[in-house]
């Protein structure tokens, strides 16, 4: 790769240092924490796959109780390593702050995840925790909080849109190809299948329902592919980092 423009200009403008030590440790960092992240909701809380939607109150406090050890260790480590999030979230950040679209993509993204982290992850959290810490709750209550949790889980899935459509804009509109332009319609896929999640807050049974073959399943299938694209993606980007920077060295020595 040549060396970076930004904003239409030529060689005059040093783009950011892309290939950095730190950048490199944090690339390596982003899909262990990931690998982590799907331990805890997949084998220790059990959010993913999600319980079922359609169960009486009984079958709710039953779920707690055969799980509830395993929840309360699953989330109670969530909240420590849930920061892990907002690094994962900043290395993709400062790649789009290496594109030629301006920073304002690059604010845009990063406020979208923070915005959505808060009832996709937190809440979910929260009320799992609140559910076990007392197991001689009303029942009713217990049920409130098995339906809050998962609804804010998988049906909040919308606050992210805003997100993935600012990276995808801003891949199509970056000449410096950090992000090759395919990943934009990937990208663009992640909003379509958000979108259509909102309807598990109508359904409480089949495809459109929290667990269902459409609201969840299909999503589930575009985010593995996208996590697993956007790891590779930024794998390499790091590794063109390198190249600019030597790129950018050399034109220095010429220019001193």
């Amino acid at each position: 790769m040549s060396v970076l423009i930004r904003d239409g200009a030529t060689g005059d403008v040093d783009p950011p240092r892309g290939g950095g030590r730190d950048i490199r440790l944090v690339t390596w960092f982003f899909p262990a924490w990931y690998a982590v992240f799907g331990v805890i909701i997949c084998v220790l809380t059990r959010v993913t796959p999600p319980p079922r939607p359609d169960v009486t109150t009984a079958g709710k406090v039953a779920f707690f109780d055969a799980h509830g050890l395993t929840i309360q260790i699953g989330f109670s480590l969530l909240l420590i390593l849930l920061g892990g999030a907002a690094i994962t979230n900043g290395l993709v950040m400062y790649h789009m702050k290496r594109m030629s679209v301006g920073s304002v993509f690059a604010y845009g993204y990063i406020g979208g995840m923070a915005v959505g982290a808060l009832p996709g992850f937190l809440l979910v959290g929260v009320c799992f925790l609140t559910a076990t810490f007392r197991t001689d709750r009303d029942p009713e209550l217990v049920g409130l909080l098995y339906d809050l949790g998962m609804l804010s889980y998988n049906g909040s899935l919308g606050c992210f849109t805003a997100a993935y459509l600012v990276l995808a804009l801003a891949i199509l509109y970056d000449r410096n190809e950090i992000f090759p332009k395919w990943f934009a319609y990937v990208t663009i896929w992640q909003i379509v299948t958000e979108i259509i999640a909102t309807q598990m807050f109508v359904f409480d049974s089949g495809p459109f329902a929290w667990n269902g073959s459409i609201a969840l399943w299909w999503a589930v299938v575009v985010f593995s592919v996208w996590l697993c694209a956007l790891i590779a993606l930024l794998r390499r980007a790091a590794q063109d980092g390198v190249a600019d920077d030597e790129a950018l060295g050399r034109r220095r020595e010429r220019n001193p």
